[in-house]
């Protein structure tokens, strides 16, 4: 079946996959698979169809994430029974590798070990299916978004990576609003063998020029690390593209930081930026260093590479300034304590990382009465010091709990 479905899946396009899915899943007894699909800020799951919905129309079928056993299963990453009347329907999460797409509907035979077993592996499938074929699919933009985009946003989301990737070692996850009118923020992240490549940007306006300066800044970041450059020499290259490009009349501000994954080493370069901060059991760290000017001003004063040590169990937050800064209607910031005792207090409720960052970002909107004035990111790394194991690992990101493999028939 599976390999069926990977030939016939060559030339297909996203909108033939369903069909695909379904033929193929039918043949070992998994019926009535349907692919649903979380929007862009992770509120509505919406079936994957060839012809959706305009931007800003609700599409038919579409499933609440609040308050839905579909919805409870994208949020916990667990598969789910639909509902007593339905006992052979189940919703099972929709991950490609630690980054949450959705869920599967999907109706089985029953619910021993060895189907929930396939049923796990053919969302797996479909997830690498699925990201395979979106940039080319207009079709999935359109699923995804609930209102019209700017210029701005289509840049910054094409920009970044995904929001969540995990290792044994290190998981890494990351939230941005105004989704739909985002202007001047981006993060980024990489790995190279023992490194992992952090970085997160906030260009000055709100409007496409901050757009334009944020994807320059990130572009030269990566094309300094595919040079060799240590943070230092990236730094200054950026400052030198935004001087170059806007003449000192446009600016961002910036952490750009490698973390020895092994070790626990951080380093970073901080071009006017708020400073990076520790989450350490029921407390914040802010940490102290030199702060160069921002990126894009010239003034070619001296860069200094910082460094500290994480202890286990740390996380390391970088930010900008629509998370702290922000104000609500009665004038109130958000503020540094808030925003890290929300963390602390649901750290203590074991969710997985990226479902923590998604209510977080959607309790600050309503903070704010859905009036943001500002872009608001979030860059989270949690590192463990010692390796997870993988059924830790899959509970911090929302990945359905691997089953062993069936003994051998030979």
């Amino acid at each position: 079946m599976f390999g069926a479905l990977i030939s016939a899946s060559h030339t297909s396009t996203l909108e033939q996959i369903p069909a695909l899915v379904a033929e193929q899943a039918g043949r070992v007894g998994l019926r009535d698979v349907l692919i649903y699909l979380a929007d862009l800020q992770q509120e509505v799951l919406s079936p994957l169809i060839a012809q959706p919905a305009p931007a800003g129309e609700r599409e038919s079928g579409e499933i609440g994430i609040e308050g839905t056993v579909a919805g409870r299963a994208f949020q916990h990453g667990r598969i789910l029974p639909a509902s007593a009347r339905h006992p052979r329907r189940w919703w099972v999460p929709l991950v490609d590798g630690t980054d949450r797409l959705g869920v599967l509907r999907v109706t089985a035979p029953g619910a021993d070990a060895e189907t929930l077993r396939d049923m796990e592996r053919l969302a797996g499938l479909v997830a690498l299916l699925v990201v395979s074929k979106r940039p080319l699919s207009d079709t999935y933009a359109r699923l995804v978004r609930r209102r019209r985009m700017s210029v701005s946003a289509e840049m910054e989301w094409r920009l970044m990576p995904q929001r969540t990737f995990a290792t044994e070692r290190l998981v890494v996850s990351a939230v941005m609003e105004p989704a739909y009118d985002v202007s001047g923020d981006v993060y980024d992240y990489a790995f190279e063998g023992r490194t992992a490549h952090l970085a997160i940007f906030d260009a000055m306006g709100h409007d496409t020029a901050a757009g334009l300066t944020a994807n320059l800044a990130v572009t030269t970041l990566r094309n300094s690390r595919h040079e060799g450059h240590d943070l230092v020499r990236a730094a200054r290259r950026i400052d030198e593209a935004l001087t170059a490009q806007f003449g000192g009349e446009r600016f961002a501000t910036g952490v750009v930081a490698t973390l020895d994954i092994p070790s626990g080493e951080l380093a970073w370069v901080n071009c006017g930026h708020h400073p990076p901060v520790i989450v350490r059991r029921r407390s914040t760290i802010e940490l102290e260093g030199d702060v160069a000017p921002p990126a894009g001003t010239g003034l070619h004063l001296p860069v200094t590479e910082c460094r500290t040590q994480l202890q286990p169990g740390d996380r390391l937050l970088l930010y900008t300034d629509g998370i702290t800064e922000a104000r609500n209607r009665a004038g109130e910031e958000f503020g540094m304590d808030r925003f890290a005792d929300f963390l602390i207090r649901h750290q203590a409720d074991e969710l997985p990382v990226p479902e923590t960052l998604r209510r977080l970002i959607h309790h600050h909107l309503d903070y704010h009465e859905h009036r943001l004035r500002d872009d608001a990111t979030v860059l989270l790394v949690e590192w463990p010091g010692t390796p997870y194991t993988r059924k830790e690992a899959e509970a911090l990101t929302g990945v359905p709990e691997g089953s062993d493999p069936p003994p051998s028939r030979r």
